[in-house]
């Protein structure tokens, strides 16, 4: 029933849940507010962990609160952030389909199939990498944008795999005796 009557209040007042999302876009939820809860949770949460400053989680709190609120007057950030998080959404379904078609075939818990742990370990790096690299590219940033990156971005992505693949390689192999 409680469900029911907020359908029904929704409706009522002439809205629907695309008009609402629509209004928290012209109000800046997005691009604003979360974008800044976001990066106060994550500032918060690392300051208060490493105990940089100590255990003051107020002192925490204000440089949180700083940071993020700084870091949202950037056209930059909040550019990276409307670009990043689409594509990371997409990353993550692909890993999800991935890992649900091998869960059929496998068990992640056991022992001997560790291997597909390590597999989907690294296909989750280099879609994040990939994310990374393509949201920074996506405007005028750091050095994304250059002529050289453009140039050389697929030699140096080919070269990360290859050594990313040799490093798997050996870490693999156990020694004997």
């Amino acid at each position: 029933m409680g469900v029911d009557s907020l359908i029904t209040g929704f409706y009522a007042w002439g809205s629907d849940i695309g008009t609402i999302l629509q209004d928290w876009e012209y109000m800046g939820v997005f691009e604003y507010v979360l974008p800044f809860v976001l990066l106060f949770a994550v500032i918060f949460g690392i300051l208060h962990k490493s105990q940089i400053i100590g255990d003051h989680r107020g002192v925490n709190m204000v440089i949180a609160l700083a940071v993020a609120g700084l870091a949202i007057t950037s056209l930059e950030f909040r550019s990276f952030f409307r670009v990043i998080f689409p594509s990371a959404g997409v990353g993550l379904a692909i890993l999800l389909v991935g890992m649900i078609m091998v869960g059929l075939f496998i068990k992640w818990d056991d022992d001997k199939e560790k291997w597909a742990r390590y597999v989907f370990y690294g296909i989750g790096m280099f879609v994040a990498v990939v994310i990374a690299l393509s949201a920074l590219s996506s405007y005028e940033v750091f050095f994304a944008s250059t002529w050289w990156w453009q140039q050389y971005m697929n030699s140096i992505i080919v070269f990360a795999v290859i050594v990313g693949l040799i490093l798997l390689v050996v870490l693999s192999v156990k020694k004997k005796g």
